[in-house]
């Protein structure tokens, strides 16, 4: 019994050790504008060749990423774009930025959740500095000779996917596609995306980020009679994203649109 239980533990510790190397592929990287810095790694594909024209793949992560160690952000989804067969069926240039520790993705006003709401998001208004950066980087990589501008696409989880939400309001013209998991917006920007192609995914027992959320961007997307797919798992919680990595054709989908 000792035995088996020690060849687990050296196992899972090779896992991790395993895992920890592959991260290492994703370098690590800075966008500097003005006084303010932007970090994030980023995924190059196997093969690259600068002659040649990739899509880009912006992943926003969570709040609890949120830092200046370039490291937390690979926390989830990383893994997914790290597959062998993931790199040679999405040959893709894949960028995880990492949102400072006290700033937010978008322009949410936040309530107790008791007596209101728990997530205001606002209508218009400037950008925050994080999105300001997000931005910036975003504009860096259009210009660069080996991105192909009609293939950028966007997506990210919890406050990632409110970060989508409005870095596609801001960008409209930028992105091909775009996905969110668990996230939520205002009501008055969805007209802004409404031409964009969008999978929407929300856990139905989520009390972190209620479904409504999502409910709300995706009853007016179809309103405005667009783009939009929208997967609720009734069972799970906030951590949708397993789910959602997990669908067969998310991957496939995103990347099958140009602008």
């Amino acid at each position: 019994m000792k035995k088996s239980i020690s060849l687990f533990i050296l196992a899972f510790f090779m896992l991790q050790v395993s895992f920890a190397q592959d991260k290492s592929l994703f370098t690590k990287e800075q966008f500097i504008k003005g006084g303010d810095t932007l970090q994030y790694r980023m995924l190059l594909p196997e093969n690259f060749d600068p002659a040649k024209e990739y899509p880009v793949l912006f992943f926003l992560h969570g709040a609890g990423e949120r830092g200046n160690d370039n490291e937390a952000q690979l926390m989830h989804g990383s893994k997914l774009f790290l597959k062998p067969e993931i790199r040679k069926d999405f040959p893709a240039i894949v960028i995880f930025p990492q949102c400072p520790k006290n700033d937010f993705w978008a322009n949410v006003k936040f309530g107790d959740g008791k007596t209101n709401d728990r997530f205001g998001f606002q209508k218009g208004g400037k950008p925050g500095e994080a999105m300001s950066l997000l931005m910036g980087l975003l504009s860096k990589f259009k210009s660069e000779k080996f991105t192909d501008n009609d293939r950028f696409y966007v997506g990210g989880l919890s406050m990632g996917a409110m970060g989508t939400f409005e870095l596609l309001r801001r960008k409209p013209k930028a992105f091909a596609s775009a996905f969110a998991i668990c996230g939520g917006d205002h009501v008055e920007n969805v007209k802004k995306y409404k031409r964009i192609p969008l999978w929407v995914f929300h856990g139905g027992k989520d009390t972190t980020v209620p479904i409504e959320k999502s409910e709300i961007v995706v009853n007016e997307l179809k309103r405005l009679n667009g783009n939009v797919k929208f997967s609720v798992y009734p069972e799970a919680g906030h951590n949708s994203w397993d789910s959602a990595f997990a669908e067969p054709e998310f991957l496939s989908w995103l990347f099958s649109f140009k602008k």
